[in-house]
């Protein structure tokens, strides 16, 4: 890491051997960052919240004007770009859904696979978004559902760490399903 460098990740969170993290960037606590991701900003920041998941082959860059900021409980599935963009917490971009400089995904949303949300698009919450380029196709909270997502990759992240690659099976998986879901339920998850 070179003096312009910064990188400051929570103790807590969980970097797969593979991904690749240059420049500014921040991770908080529970947040994990899966194989094959790259993380890069030579210039703004990259920002990941809390318990949020940045899976598989990601990419997240930033903009000359625009930082990328992604909020708690989110989860960025495989093979998606990010560049520049702020998504909100509770969000779930799905599998090669790029997200372009300016725009702004709300709170609770979910963007399809596949999906192109353009440039200084803004996305209300509580949207669900496909398409290319991408729309708003359907109004529906779904912060409760991402966070399932999200509790999921925590828990897989604690697996992975201590060499366990099947930590959604079993009983122990089973009974964890159902504890979680009653408090994300209640919102006592938070």
């Amino acid at each position: 890491m070179t003096a312009s460098e910064k990188i400051q990740l929570h103790e807590s969170v969980w970097v797969a051997p593979g991904a690749q993290l240059y420049g500014h960037v921040e991770a908080a606590e529970g947040a994990s960052i899966w194989p094959n991701a790259v993380i890069r900003s030579e210039c703004q920041y990259v920002r990941i919240g809390r318990m949020s998941n940045i899976q598989d082959f990601v990419m997240i860059h930033v903009g000359y004007d625009y930082p990328s900021e992604i909020g708690e409980f989110v989860s960025i599935t495989h093979h998606a770009t990010v560049h520049g963009a702020v998504i909100e917490d509770h969000c779930l971009i799905g599998i090669n859904a790029t997200l372009m400089d300016g725009c702004v995904i709300g709170r609770g949303s979910i963007v399809a696979p596949g999906c192109v949300v353009r440039e200084g698009t803004v996305v209300p919450p509580h949207s669900i978004v496909a398409g290319v380029p991408g729309k708003v196709i359907k109004e529906r909270d779904s912060a409760r559902d991402n966070r399932w997502n999200a509790w999921n990759y925590y828990r897989n992240a604690a697996a992975y760490r201590d060499g366990n690659h099947r930590a959604w099976h079993g009983d122990d998986y089973r009974a964890f399903g159902i504890d979680i879901k009653k408090k994300i339920a209640e919102d006592r998850d938070l």
